[in-house]
């Protein structure tokens, strides 16, 4: 899994590794049991501190994406908890949607471009 970051981007680091896991978890780049690099190689790999990894690795982990184990390192280990999940997403898109709103960005144009995304996802899955 190649993970960029953008130096220039208002996005802290640590959110922009956070957010780039996910999405590859989404997209099937990374799976269930997979681990991932450890703090150390991908700071060296990214360019970033190690500190900087291991609270991206942190938030994963307290967001229920990782598991931290100390032999194996870094887990991908989602955890199921759909309700919960439903629940940060409502809140998400709140602002997100009432963003869009103040745009004049209709229903129809958000019902699109959510499709749009999950056939991305699935485009990817099944490659």
């Amino acid at each position: 899994m190649l993970i960029e970051v953008d130096f220039n981007s208002d996005e802290a680091i640590y959110i922009q590794l956070c957010n780039q896991i996910i999405l590859g978890i989404a997209m099937s780049d990374i799976q269930e049991g997979d681990s991932l690099p450890s703090v150390r190689q991908l700071a060296d790999t990214v360019g970033v501190n190690m500190h900087t990894v291991n609270k991206a690795y942190h938030v994963l982990k307290q967001e229920g994406y990782i598991s931290l184990d100390k032999r194996r390192g870094a887990v991908i280990a989602v955890d199921v908890d759909k309700f919960q999940q439903l629940e940060a997403m409502k809140e998400q898109l709140r602002i997100v949607l009432a963003r869009g709103r103040c745009k004049n960005i209709s229903r129809q144009e958000v019902h699109g471009l959510v499709d749009e995304i999950f056939d991305e996802y699935e485009l990817h899955e099944n490659r």
